[in-house]
């Protein structure tokens, strides 16, 4: 198969969760992936696409977290790949104290949410830009909008993402290049993490939502060109009328509590 010949998709954070729901989807419309992951089971995801939809599908192992596996990784396939859909959905969070955080911790947060957005954005810009009509979309989070104790840099990351992506689509209007970004909230990414959900009563039951729907919704819209991806309105409804003193307040006890248990 000449790769050139065709258009493809690339996902990062694509073995589990989100990011194998929405390589997922991208399959169930016929679109070809570049599938990146850490470990072997993005390979699975990519077996799995070829098998059942009998889709090109491609995958890159590697640790974007690390600036120089970024930047070959684009080289890459910039070089092998036409690429009309960059989604950038790998990122990483965490609870913690701020000041028990060692260095590691607070550096993977930022290299991949923050400079590995950036960078692979950035150098698979003039490839999107070849392409008649091409589409970024940037994973954010509702923790954009509250800052939280306990959490304090992934919020932060994520209100980067957020601001990042509405100026890069102010920058691009004029250009084939659409820029979207969405805003997840709860998602039932996995038995343990949709437990912890849940216990966070009435509110955490009704905003909880699964990978996949969350996948149709951020493939569809983005498809259409949407500025920013609401996934779940109740949850920016709250965002917007709740001050953010408040919201700060309540999500710091909400999360002390899971980890202190006070």
């Amino acid at each position: 198969m000449n790769s050139n010949a065709r258009q493809y998709a690339l996902v990062t954070g694509a073995s589990r969760g989100l990011g194998k729901s929405i390589a997922l989807e991208l399959a169930r419309r016929n679109i070809p992936t570049i599938l990146v992951g850490t470990n072997e089971r993005v390979r699975a995801v990519c077996d799995e696409i070829v098998t059942t939809y009998h889709v090109p599908s491609e995958c890159y192992i590697t640790d974007l977290t690390k600036k120089k596996n970024v930047l070959a990784m684009a080289e890459a396939i910039n070089c092998q790949f036409e690429v009309f859909m960059l989604i950038n959905n790998a990122g990483v969070g965490g609870t913690k104290r701020f000041e028990d955080a060692d260095i590691s911790y607070l550096e993977n947060i930022i290299n991949l949410n923050v400079r590995c957005t950036t960078l692979l954005t950035h150098e698979l810009l003039p490839n999107l830009k070849r392409q008649p009509k091409s589409y970024i979309l940037n994973v954010g989070s509702m923790a954009a909008f509250t800052p939280a104790g306990f959490k304090t840099v992934y919020p932060a990351s994520k209100s980067f993402v957020l601001a990042f992506s509405l100026g890069l689509r102010e920058e691009l209007k004029k250009t084939s290049v659409s820029v979207s970004v969405a805003s997840p909230g709860a998602m039932a990414t996995n038995p343990d993490v949709t437990q912890r959900i849940l216990k966070q009563g009435f509110f955490g039951k009704f905003t909880l939502k699964s990978t996949e729907n969350i996948a149709q919704k951020c493939v569809r819209q983005t498809l259409r060109g949407k500025r920013k991806i609401v996934i779940n309105p109740l949850s920016q409804f709250l965002s917007a009328i709740v001050p953010e003193r408040c919201r700060t307040r309540m999500l710091s006890k909400i999360v002390r509590r899971e980890i202190c248990g006070w």
